[in-house]
């Protein structure tokens, strides 16, 4: 080691944890510079509305009159009051618990079979699956797919069969709401996620794969779970991060299916409960207690997958 080289370490241990990140912000300012725009616009639009959302969560706040402090009032009033509330908490864990993780591994499992395709057949492979994750169409197909009189395809279908003889009011009837949302859900899910999968799969050196069949390797699940899922880590992680966002994000397309209110509240979810109260009725301070509570259910999801995650390949 060069007298210089251990000048910089000894240098590096005798200066503090603040002066060692100020030597490194200096060494690397164009690399900070570069990166300024993003990290300014990430602040405004992200960090500042969630810390925002988070202190009009203890205030009573109308967008009329100044922000009141009633500090847990709005927390009380979630969970002992508001029984739509805990209908709604309820119907967004059911459908986060069964589309997330299923729309994570079919994206998957979808992407891992079309890599073995070949080039040119792989791209239009690609394409028809990832199209109903764009399609303006999706309410169309599925309205006209489950229309509520004899002209709707599956009505006509099984009035043709002698299965059923009036028409099913599908999207008006409770029972059949949720499985329906939960198909729509699953059909949209190849979408981001799909395509990271994908560029994950291609992006893997072959030559980890001779490795491993030499190190005792011997059939396609042992590379799955030693080198494919590893190496595919950022991949996965993005992918998990988008299954989660879109579980518990997807009120809208269920508004555009069902429509506000749904039957007996039956796809009630805290998106809903977020729009009624913050966009229909402007009360903010319970509106942000709601998108607290929504932000926190996220960010415990996300810390679950980022655990389960790290053991894969272990």
């Amino acid at each position: 080691m060069s007298k210089n080289t251990e000048k910089q370490v000894k240098t590096r241990h005798e200066m503090t944890k603040a002066e060692w990140t100020w030597f490194l912000v200096r060494k690397n300012k164009t690399a900070y510079f570069m990166v300024l725009p993003f990290m300014f616009i990430f602040v405004l639009f992200t960090v500042v509305p969630v810390v925002a959302s988070l202190f009009l969560s203890f205030t009573q706040f109308n967008m009329l009159e100044a922000p009141k402090f009633i500090f847990m009032d709005n927390y009380i009033t979630l969970f002992l009051d508001d029984e739509l509330f805990i209908t709604a908490l309820k119907n967004t864990l059911i459908f986060a618990a069964v589309t997330g993780p299923v729309s994570y591994l079919l994206s998957f499992v979808v992407a891992w079979f079309i890599n073995e395709l070949p080039p040119k057949i792989r791209a239009i492979v690609t394409l028809v699956f990832y199209a109903p994750s764009i399609s303006g169409q999706v309410y169309l197909i599925w309205g006209t797919l489950f229309s509520s009189d004899s002209y709707g395809w599956a009505n006509a279908t099984l009035m043709k069969l002698g299965i059923i003889e009036t028409p099913i009011l599908w999207f008006q009837n409770a029972t059949y709401v949720m499985p329906l949302c939960i198909i729509v859900a699953l059909w949209m899910s190849l979408g981001t996620a799909f395509l990271s999968f994908i560029a994950g799969l291609q992006g893997i050196d072959r030559a980890l794969f001779e490795a491993g069949a030499v190190d005792g390797v011997k059939n396609r699940w042992q590379e799955l779970y030693y080198i494919t899922l590893p190496t595919m880590r950022p991949q996965m992680m993005l992918g998990a991060i988008l299954a989660i966002t879109g579980a518990f994000g997807f009120g809208g397309v269920i508004t555009a299916l069902v429509g506000f209110p749904s039957p007996d509240y039956c796809v009630h979810t805290i998106m809903h409960h977020l729009d009624d109260y913050g966009g229909a009725r402007y009360e903010m301070g319970y509106a942000s207690a709601i998108a607290t509570i929504l932000f926190i259910v996220m960010i415990v999801a996300n810390s679950v997958i980022k655990k389960i995650l790290r053991r894969v390949g272990n």
